[in-house]
C-alpha cells in the first residue's frame, strides 16, 4: 500500500502555492482534492488535513467526523470569522503565513516520515589516542545493522582521516560532512538517509556520514539535527567522538543514551582516560566502560574500571590480525572475535540504557 499523504482542501490559489511551496522543502507529497465530497475517502485515513477558510466552513457543514491534527491557514491574520469555522471543524491549529512557515513545515515533514518511532544514540570515545574508539563505534554500527536495525554511523572527529575509510567505503557516493550544508534544523530523515553513503560492507542498513581529508567538520547544530533525524527514524545512531571536547562532540554527548569510554589496558591510558572523563562527567548521561587489550602490565578491566568509577561493559582480548584487515578496508567486528564480542555487549547495554533497565556486569579480564 502506498503511503497516506496530508490531504488538502485549499481554494484560494495564493495560499495554495505557499503550502506546495513549503511541502516539497519538507519533502512531503499532498493528496489535493477540489471538493468536500472528494475529501470523504481520505479525511479518516490522512495523516494531516489543511483546509483554507472556506473549505473549513464546508467541512464544518458537511457533517464530517472530528479527527486529530486538522489545520486551518490563512494568510496573515486570520479573520474572526476563520477562528469560528475551525472551531466547528474540530481544527487543532490556525497557522497564518508567512509568520508559521517554519511550524508547517515541521508539521509536513512529521507526515512524511509517518509514525516517530524511538531510535537511540551512542556516543564512543577513546581514552586516549589510539584507543580505538573509532574502530569500535564502527564494529557497533555493523552489528546493529546484521541484526536487521536501520543503522547510522556519525563521523565527529574532523581530524580523524574520515570513517569512510575504515569501512573501505571512500568511494562510495554521497555526500561527507563538507558537503551537506546544514547548520541545524530539522533533517527529513528518508532524505538524509539517500544523501548518505552506503558502505557495500554495510548490508544496505548501514550508512555513514563521516568528515572528509579536508574541509570543515560538523558544528553542533547540524549534528543534533542529524542524530534527532536519525532518532525519530528509529535508526541506532553511533557517533565517534574526539577526545578533545568541540563544540560538536559535546552536542553529540548531549543527545546519547549512553556514552562509552574506550581504554587501553595500561596504566598512562587509564591516567589520560581521567582526564577525558572529567569532560562526560560535567554533561551526565549514562556513561559505560570499554577496556580493550593487551595488558602489558597485568591491569584488568576491572582494575581499570575501579580506577575510573564507571561500570565496565566488557574487557575486550587482542584481535590478531586486526590492524592489517582494516588497512585493506575489512569490516571491523563483521566475524566473530573480540571486536564483535565487545560491540555486541556495548549493543547490549544500549538498550538497558534507551529503556531504563538494570546493566548486567561486564567481563572484568583482560588477557595479554
Amino acid at each position: 500500500m502506498e503511503p497516506s499523504r496530508p490531504l488538502v482542501l485549499v481554494s484560494d490559489h495564493e495560499l495554495l502555492d505557499d503550502l506546495l511551496r513549503l511541502a516539497a522543502a519538507a519533502g512531503c507529497e499532498l493528496e489535493r482534492v477540489p471538493d468536500v465530497a472528494a475529501a470523504r475517502s481520505s479525511w479518516s485515513a490522512a495523516p494531516l488535513v489543511l483546509l483554507d477558510e472556506a473549505a473549513a466552513a464546508g467541512c464544518a457543514r458537511s457533517g464530517l467526523g472530528r479527527r486529530r491534527r486538522v489545520v486551518v491557514l490563512s494568510r496573515g491574520e486570520p479573520p474572526a470569522g476563520l477562528w469560528q469555522h475551525a472551531v466547528t471543524v474540530g481544527a487543532e491549529h490556525v497557522i497564518a503565513l508567512p509568520e508559521g512557515e517554519s511550524w508547517l513545515v515541521a508539521a509536513l515533514a512529521d507526515a512524511a516520515e509517518g509514525p516517530e518511532r524511538s531510535g537511540r544514540v551512542l556516543a564512543v570515545v577513546g581514552g586516549r589516542g589510539g584507543a580505538g574508539a573509532s574502530v569500535l563505534a564502527a564494529a557497533v554500527a555493523l552489528a546493529a545493522s546484521d541484526d536487521g536495525d536501520r543503522a547510522m554511523l556519525v563521523d565527529c572527529d574532523p581530524l580523524g582521516g574520515g570513517l569512510d575509510l575504515l569501512l573501505g567505503a571512500e568511494q562510495a557516493q554521497g555526500v561527507r560532512w563538507p558537503d551537506l550544508g546544514l547548520s541545524e534544523g530539522r533533517v527529513p530523515a528518508a532524505s538524509l538517509r539517500a544523501a548518505l553513503p552506503t558502505p557495500v560492507s554495510g548490508g544496505g542498513g548501514l550508512t555513514v556520514l563521516s568528515c572528509d581529508r579536508s574541509g570543515p567538520g560538523p558544528r553542533p547544530g547540524a549534528v543534533v539535527s542529524v542524530l534527532d533525524a536519525g532518532r525519530r527514524a528509529g535508526e541506532t545512531v553511533v557517533c565517534d567522538l574526539p577526545r578533545y571536547p568541540t563544540d560538536a562532540a559535546l552536542a553529540a554527548i548531549d543527545a546519547a543514551d549512553l556514552t562509552v569510554l574506550v581504554v587501553p589496558a595500561e596504566v598512562r591510558s587509564t591516567a589520560a582516560a581521567a582526564r577525558v572523563l572529567g569532560v562526560l562527567r560535567q554533561r551526565g548521561g549514562s556513561l559505560g566502560l570499554v577496556v580493550r587489550g593487551p595488558s602489558p602490565g597485568g591491569l584488568t578491566g576491572r582494575d581499570v574500571a575501579a580506577a575510573l568509577g564507571l561500570p565496565l561493559l566488557h574487557a575486550m582480548r587482542p584481535q590478531p590480525g586486526l590492524a592489517g584487515a582494516l588497512d585493506k578496508g575489512g569490516a571491523p567486528g563483521r566475524r566473530r572475535g573480540p571486536l564483535a564480542d565487545a560491540a555486541r555487549a556495548v549493543l547490549d547495554e544500549l538498550d538497558n540504557s534507551a529503556n531504563g533497565a538494570v546493566r548486567a556486569p561486564g567481563r572484568g579480564e583482560v588477557p595479554a
